[in-house]
């Protein structure tokens, strides 16, 4: 279908900044930072404010990384959900998805645990990886007192953080690490050889464009031999046998459209349930634009739901 109208405006202002000096990766992070901060509000709706939102500071090798929680103002003990924002693996903040954040947290009735990974090219693969991997393992080793069920836990992330998210399920399961009862995927990059179809067929010009994701695979993993690794693109893993049931939207002017149909492939050849979404008219962030768009605020709804139906039946 055509692109969303509403949309036009903001794909016409990204074509002229990309057609333009866009800076450095670090001056892209604080500019995007600052976007989020003071335009946010344009697009996404505030979430609701929540019962508590504190940090948890987690051990990694060289230090800690921080992870904020939200819980929700019902009786615990909660499901948890992990969520890990995106921004190619070198740009995006907590506080970027903060107002998404509270609103699974209240309309899930979950406690969110959002992760502050370390981002390339001062951290490169698989440091990000293995980050979001031991913020899931301490938050559920510290279940009781952070009022979290165990047994209910699930992990999501948009773009690089559905990356992410599909990674830390391989690891979860390739170490026996926390059982997840369920994957939330949003536009993700699962194929980070560029191999799949949608590279090829959606054009430059919807606020990701080849330039821009070349750059960030360029400060994420320079070595293009190692991208074929499953901890960087869960796509190519060996068997995804035993990974936890699915929920996989993609967008139909988003370059990544390919990675997210391939993976719901594959899933669904080795026996896991996936669940498909498919955003007609939108751009790859444009599900996120609750406040612009009510077929984004549908499609959250429906993400929910999922969840608590995961949440549910674990």
């Amino acid at each position: 279908m055509p692109l969303e109208p509403r949309l036009w405006p903001l794909v016409h202002l990204g074509r002229r900044v990309e057609g333009g000096d866009r800076g450095s990766l670090i001056e892209r992070r604080s500019r995007a930072a600052r976007q989020a901060r003071y335009g946010g509000w344009l697009v996404m709706r505030p979430g609701p404010e929540p019962a508590a939102v504190e940090h948890h500071w987690v051990p990694v090798e060289t230090g800690t990384i921080r992870v904020r929680i939200y819980r929700p103002a019902t009786p615990g003990p909660h499901p948890l959900y992990v969520f890990l924002h995106g921004g190619g693996w070198c740009v995006g903040t907590v506080d970027e998805r903060d107002p998404r954040c509270r609103a699974i947290s209240a309309e899930a009735d979950c406690v969110v645990a959002s992760v502050d990974y370390r981002l390339a090219p001062e951290c490169q693969y698989p440091t990000a990886a293995e980050d979001c991997y031991a913020a899931l393992c301490h938050v559920v080793d510290d279940a009781d007192r952070l009022g979290v069920d165990p047994a209910r836990v699930a992990i999501g992330g948009e773009s690089a953080g559905g990356n992410l998210a599909a990674v830390v399920c391989l690891m979860a399961r390739d170490r026996s690490g926390p059982a997840l009862c369920h994957q939330w995927l949003d536009v993700p990059a699962t194929d980070c050889t560029l191999s799949q179809a949608g590279h090829r067929e959606v054009p430059d010009g919807y606020l990701l464009d080849a330039a821009a994701i070349d750059e960030f695979l360029e400060a994420y993993l320079p070595d293009r031999a190692r991208r074929a690794e499953p901890y960087c693109s869960p796509l190519l893993a060996t068997s995804h046998v035993g990974l936890p049931p699915a929920w996989i939207m993609t967008a139909e002017y988003d370059k990544l459209r390919g990675d997210g149909e391939a993976y719901v492939a594959v899933l669904r050849r080795d026996g896991v349930g996936a669940t498909h979404v498919r955003l007609a008219g939108h751009i790859h962030p444009s599900f996120a634009f609750t406040r612009l768009l009510p077929s984004a605020r549908a499609y959250e709804l429906d993400a929910i739901v999922a969840l608590r139906r995961a949440f549910a039946g674990a």
